[in-house]
């Protein structure tokens, strides 16, 4: 069980975060509305494992990732801007696909995607994967990889080895319908990898879709019913509610400014992850991950020119 009261002791590692899954192109409207209107978009970097990599590298820990992007002009963009923010790239596979893209309405609430999928569901394991993974601390995955073969078999593998290796393990439940294989029980898979990971941040949204209605508090217990050991609900301008099945916490939110939602859950994970690192508490970590999302949100695109952990500590009073 993780006490919230507790640091997580680690190995020592060559690389702190692993992240697994999706690299892609967010294009984000230049007009607020979700009806899909606007005459303008703005290509961003995207992808919540490339954007949690780039965060924790800006927050002062070490990051590498494993996605794949096609052999055309947006793939170039992409690993291009993992090299600008510092990132080892060899972890990233060029395939005959082409680069994934979303389309997302800029929004100061939930934003609404549209899904265009290709090259990020081609992620093989290999051994420059298998090395990466067990010279990590900590990996990282979400619903994306998980929601197409052959990637989905890819991080069947990582999560085995993951756990042999004893690496924390994150999973950030996005269940959407629309990203998964029309037929396919999505819902199902999703809540089979639960009881097989360490840390898992589900949105109300997130929760509502795997479960259908239900207070947070209801949506937590169902988490941890299905064999989660510590869940983060994230309830929008509400805070937080944190529960390791025994003590169950809320937090209010940081956030003073909204421009733009989009990473928000990605700059949490980010602070999170570089202050259970850094020799945090569980209790002290969540804190530091609310205030990297707070920061991140007064700001257009999933990534942004992050301070340090300890500048973000200092300017939220922590």
């Amino acid at each position: 069980m993780f006490n919230l009261g507790e640091a997580i002791p680690f190995d020592d590692k060559a690389n702190d975060v692993l992240t697994v899954g999706e690299l892609l192109v967010d294009m984000i409207s230049n007009e607020y509305g979700d009806a899909f209107e606007s005459n303008g978009y703005t290509r961003f970097f995207g992808g919540s494992p490339s954007n949690i990599a780039i965060n924790v590298n800006k927050l002062g820990i070490r990051s590498q990732v494993a996605s794949a992007v096609g052999r055309d002009g947006l793939g170039d963009f992409l690993v291009k801007g993992l090299q600008r923010a510092g990132i080892d790239t060899s972890g990233v596979q060029r395939v005959d696909e082409s680069t994934s893209m979303v389309v997302i309405t800029k929004s100061q609430q939930t934003p609404i995607p549209i899904f265009y999928r290709g090259a990020d569901s081609e992620l093989v394991y290999n051994d420059a994967l298998e090395q990466a993974l067990i010279h990590s601390k900590i990996v990282h995955f979400s619903c994306w990889p998980i929601s197409r073969v052959p990637s989905r078999y890819t991080v069947e593998r990582v999560i085995g080895i993951a756990r042999k290796h004893k690496l924390l393990i994150g999973f950030d439940p996005n269940y959407h319908p629309l990203i998964w294989q029309k037929g396919e029980d999505g819902v199902s898979y999703v809540k089979s990898i639960i009881p097989k990971v360490d840390i898992i941040k589900p949105s109300e949204d997130d929760a509502e879709r795997l479960f259908g209605p239900g207070t947070p508090a209801e949506q937590v217990g169902r988490f941890l019913e299905l064999g989660a050991k510590l869940v983060v609900m994230t309830l929008g301008k509400e805070g937080a509610m944190v529960s390791n099945g025994i003590e169950t916490l809320t937090y209010g939110t940081k956030a003073t400014e909204i421009e733009d939602t989009t990473g928000a859950g990605d700059a949490f994970w980010s602070g999170f992850y570089a202050a259970v690192v850094k020799g945090y508490t569980l209790n002290e970590a969540m804190e530091l991950g609310f205030a990297v999302s707070a920061y991140k949100l007064k700001f257009m695109g999933a990534v942004v020119n992050l301070p340090t952990l300890e500048e973000i500590k200092q300017q939220f009073n922590l």
